[in-house]
């Protein structure tokens, strides 16, 4: 992997991470475009640079981290379920990170939700006799919860999922979008951790010593992609809550949809995806 692969794949990373069009889809796509292989380091780079992205979380809402201890709880509450499907399903998880096929699908799929989650969820408002949460219970962390399982499948967009559970909840799309953010946190960075401890755990069971786990210029990669994934996914979320408040979600369904499809065409052609 060249710093010019690390560089466009902490770009879609940073720009993807926090929109429901899956960040892992758009990685295992430009990497098919970019022929990059899918190297054992390409994996844990794809993982760990979104530890850049979610730490630009932090930096947008560090009040709302200061807040009670009862924060913290429901957002292990909500992380909980996908620690469990994470451990069941690690291998298949692995083996459908090398399918575009499966992405696109998911995409097309998620998109066509995507297009029709603002009818069957509308804005709620006081004036108009609804009742808005803002702030998820115990039970509605939960939920949510449970719905972010369903990124284990790449191209189903993890942001997609837990947006999605929290309307289910009655959450407000800004309520909704936020908790989102906030359960990236526990999740990617658990995400992360793990992939680091198989990959050392791959290394050490061929002989390589921890001190040699990565060289040199893996390491300066996955700091420029953390660095690089931090600041576009800084201008993302600020961009993105307002968009999503205003506007909803068709436009991403519809982008899906498009990306999606073509994806699937290109592949039934039998089309190369490797632009170089």
């Amino acid at each position: 992997m060249t710093y010019w692969h690390a560089l466009l794949l902490a770009v879609v990373e940073g720009l993807t991470e926090f929109l429901p069009v899956s960040s892992t889809g758009h990685m295992i796509i430009a990497s098919a475009l970019l022929g990059i292989p899918t190297t054992p380091f390409f994996k844990l780079y794809i993982v760990v640079i979104q530890l850049g992205a979610i730490l630009s979380v932090l930096a947008v809402y560090w009040r709302r981290f200061l807040q009670s201890f009862d924060f913290y709880l429901k957002l292990l509450v909500a992380f909980l379920p996908i620690v469990l499907v994470g451990l069941l399903l690690k291998k298949y998880i692995d083996v459908l990170l090398e399918r575009v096929g499966v992405v696109a699908f998911m995409l097309v799929l998620g998109g066509v939700v995507l297009v029709f989650v603002d009818r069957w969820f509308p804005q709620q408002s006081p004036q108009a006799g609804g009742h808005p949460v803002t702030n998820p219970g115990w039970r509605q962390a939960f939920v949510i919860g449970l719905f972010q399982c369903l990124a284990v499948v790449p191209g189903t967009s993890r942001a997609a999922a837990t947006i999605i559970g929290g309307l289910t909840q009655r959450l407000t799309r800004q309520a909704a979008t936020e908790f989102a953010f906030f359960l990236a946190l526990p999740t990617m960075a658990a995400a992360a951790v793990k992939d680091i401890y198989d990959y050392y755990k791959e290394a050490h069971a061929q002989g390589v010593a921890l001190g040699q786990l990565f060289s040199g210029e893996e390491i300066r990669l996955l700091l420029f992609g953390n660095v690089v994934a931090f600041g576009v996914a800084l201008l993302a979320i600020r961009l993105f809550v307002g968009f999503v408040a205003k506007h909803g979600f068709r436009a991403f369904g519809l982008y899906r949809i498009l990306v999606g499809g073509l994806l699937l065409l290109l592949l039934a052609l039998r089309v190369p995806l490797a632009l170089v």
